[in-house]
């Protein structure tokens, strides 16, 4: 145990016999020193031979040798004209460590640890350690935690440090509860905050764990959603955290003065500049007269103003929002003062911190370039673009005006991050059984922005190699190109209605730019070498070999929440396809599908409704093969077994005949359930719907009798739950058929589960 022992420090003087006040130093005298030599002792002092030294010079010289943390003691007397300074070297500390710390890290407590190897040693610096370790341990709920810190003595003046940790446990809430809320309920308000009531199934997060800084940030959460809702004049007024009688547990109760409910009012703008209309400022107003007060739709007003007018080249604007508060009508009148200033144009664009990635890659991306007029929604249009490419850790976009001249040099800062991908996994589903997969991806091949992959898969119904390479900036140009090859064996004759098995060579090469800010197309030339067996042929394994040429047009406009993964927006895709060129099969392949997803109650809750399309249409006699036709079932039409709607052959039901074409669709609500959102488990609700078309009319009989051969609708309906885990997303779902077919094949329940590592 360290004693407690105060660093005692003398100054005397010794004076001319008849009390003389000071004296004229002829000669400094330096006793006690073992590792330090008199002159480095003589230099700490900051004292010299022909200074005066009186009472208080002498008290001066000892503080400051005390305070530069190399002395247990000193003393600092005159005898005569002889200044003598008797110190005691401080130990040297050897070794610093941590004992007994199991729920904090012990590189975490380090941090904050100020006493180190081959430093002094000082009691007070240990002292202090050992409160901010304590804070760090009260922060995560553990308010019993004891330190003790111990000297041990190794001789030679030399000690090691042990700081001696037992650790109590966490001190978890209880209860969360609110005085003064009429508006909201207790439930509601305990949605708003970070802070949980503890429960067994929160054993991942420390939410549930008392921690005095995150209560308060819980009290800014409060006003803000208050706030969001119209009342202005919310207040906080207290926020107490009180011990339950055993001391094994906090109960936190906020006090809250709603005030009343306002809506917006009178909506007006300054606007400085001719050139800039005010209709394209009042287009980007976040809110109308009449809506309910929301000061997050205030904020995004004046980053759209700021946008808006920094697109006209009017850079580094001020917006000042000034409301005036009706209480008598209940509503506040908001005026947006724009303040005048000059067009900005850029003049450089600087490019800092990438040591890996080509400057050309980052230009490709930055849409802005010396000379045009600066902007700040291109700016960031700029950011989010380098962001995507997945080759930084951080991209900050640092505007530098230049003095007395309207010109801005923009820096961008970029942090890079390992681009390369070396991931394995496993999962489940209906359709391919057990898999396990591997591969190796590098992102940013060379720091040319190129993509290399490198992929092998092994499932129970389906094995697959693919080697893939992508050129994003063919010829300095927004235009990527790219190849694919891979082989695929399917072995699905004893799977659902399949009643196949093909082994598939594929070499692809592909070529895509973009059309503009939400469309792009591609264009694709592949050649596929198939091996097929068919369990109803006669003909056994069937080489075939299709050449094909195709193009694709996609549309992607989507606003995303990354914390709910909820979105807003609509993504589409648009296909048509020939297969022939003197190959086995010749057909026209046709493709359409939209999706539309609408966000709405604080982003948790997504309404998704899809529609897909496909058609073959074979080109003259030509026959369309079985394992190249559409199919329903399983994930694309949840109720029924994969293959399993449609027609089929009379004596063998359970084997699809396929068809020409297809349509179907779903509408999914997903909603939240009673777990919170930090375990990304979510419910939802399904209608699924589809028809598939017949096949050729060489199948409607099989030994003159015929096939049920149909094109009937078929829908169904269900329940299930999204589970986004750590090691990846899992679905569960349970499906009803409600219009089917005696001869379908029904599928209650759809488990599909994947993940990387």
């Amino acid at each position: 145990m360290i004693k407690k022992n105060k660093l005692i420090f003398v100054a005397t003087a010794a004076l001319a016999a008849h009390g003389a006040s000071s004296a004229t130093v002829s000669r400094i005298d330096v006793n006690g020193t073992q590792r330090m030599d008199a002159e480095s002792v003589r230099i700490l002092s900051d004292v010299k031979v022909g200074d005066n030294v009186t009472p208080e010079t002498a008290n001066q010289i000892a503080k400051r040798l005390q305070e530069s943390g190399y002395f247990s003691s000193v003393n600092v007397q005159m005898s005569g004209s002889v200044l003598k300074i008797n110190i005691t070297e401080a130990p040297i500390v050897n070794m610093v460590t941590i004992e007994g710390n199991d729920e904090v890290d012990t590189d975490d407590l380090k941090k904050e640890l100020r006493m180190k190897a081959r430093s002094s040693y000082d009691e007070s610096v240990i002292g202090a350690d050992v409160q901010r370790m304590l804070t760090i341990y009260q922060r995560n709920g553990f308010f019993g935690t004891k330190i003790e810190p111990k000297k041990i003595d190794l001789g030679d003046n030399r000690v090691n440090v042990v700081y001696e940790i037992t650790e109590g446990h966490p001190t978890y809430i209880t209860d969360i509860d609110f005085q003064g809320n009429k508006k909201f309920s207790d439930r509601t308000l305990r949605g708003e905050i970070l802070s949980r009531e503890h429960a067994w199934w929160r054993f991942m997060t420390q939410f549930d764990v008392f921690d005095e800084d995150r209560i308060l940030y819980d009290q800014q959460m409060l006003r803000q959603f208050y706030m969001r809702n119209g009342y202005v004049d919310i207040q906080v007024t207290d926020a107490n955290g009180v011990f339950t009688p055993d001391r094994q547990y906090y109960s936190v109760v906020f006090t809250i003065d709603e005030g009343e409910k306002y809506n917006f009012g009178k909506i007006t703008i300054d606007n400085p500049f001719p050139d800039v209309p005010d209709d394209e400022l009042y287009d980007v107003i976040a809110f109308d007269t009449g809506d309910v007060y929301n000061i997050d739709l205030v904020d995004e007003t004046i980053s759209n103003l700021r946008g808006a007018v920094a697109d006209h080249g009017y850079a580094f604007i001020n917006v000042e929002p000034v409301p005036t508060k009706n209480d008598e009508g209940r509503t506040i009148d908001m005026n947006f003062k724009i303040e005048k200033t000059n067009r900005i144009y850029l003049n450089n664009i600087n490019i800092l911190g990438n040591v890996r990635t080509f400057d050309s890659v980052i230009e490709q991306l930055i849409p802005m370039r010396s000379g045009d007029p600066f902007s700040l929604q291109t700016i960031e249009q700029g950011r989010q673009n380098l962001m995507r490419t997945r080759y930084f850790k951080d991209v900050k976009m640092v505007p530098n005006r230049i003095a007395d001249a309207n010109m801005i040099n923009l820096d961008i800062q970029v942090e890079e991050q390992p681009t390369g991908e070396l991931s394995g996994g496993f999962g489940w589903s209906n359709i391919n059984g057990f898999m396990v997969d591997a591969g190796i991806t590098e992102n940013n091949f060379m720091g040319r922005g190129q993509v290399v992959q490198l992929r092998g898969s092994i499932a129970q119904y389906q094995k697959q190699a693919l080697f893939s390479f992508t050129e994003p900036y063919l010829f300095g140009r927004p235009l990527s190109a790219g190849f694919d090859v891979s082989y695929t064996m399917y072995d699905y004759s004893s799977l659902g209605g399949f009643g196949y098995d093909r082994d598939s060579l594929t070499i692809a090469g592909r070529m895509g730019w973009r059309l503009t800010d939400h469309w792009s197309q591609t264009v694709r030339l592949s050649a596929s070498f198939d091996q097929n067996y068919d369990i109803q042929s006669e003909t056994g394994w069937r080489d075939a070999t299709l050449y094909t040429a195709g193009t694709y047009l996609r549309y992607y406009n989507l606003d995303t929440n990354f914390e709910q993964n909820t979105h807003t927006g609509v993504v589409s895709n648009l296909g048509v396809s020939y297969t022939g060129f003197g190959g086995s099969e010749t057909y026209m392949r046709y493709s359409a599908d939209i999706i539309g997803m609408v966000k709405f109650w604080d982003d948790r809750w997504q309404l998704r409704s899809s529609l897909e399309f496909g058609a073959l249409q074979a080109i003259g006699d030509s026959y369309i093969s079985r394992v190249y036709r559409y199919f329903l079932g399983g994930e694309s039409l949840r109720g029924f077994d994969i293959a399993g709607v449609g027609s089929r052959n009379w004596w063998y039901t359970t084997y699809s005949l396929g068809g020409l074409w297809k349509l179907n669709g779903s509408t999914q609500l997903n909603f939240p359930i009673f777990i919170p959102d930090e375990y990304q488990i979510k419910g939802f609700v399904f209608f699924d719907y589809g028809i598939l078309g017949k096949p050729p009319k060489e199948e409607y009989t099989f030994y003159g009798i015929p096939n049920k051969i149909d094109s009937d609708l078929r829908t169904s309906v269900g329940v299930g739950i999204y589970w986004n885990t750590p090691m990846g997303p899992m679905n569960f779902s349970w499906g009803w058929p409600l219009k089917m077919n005696e001869y379908d094949r029904e599928q209650r329940f759809l488990l599909s589960f994947e993940t990387q590592f």
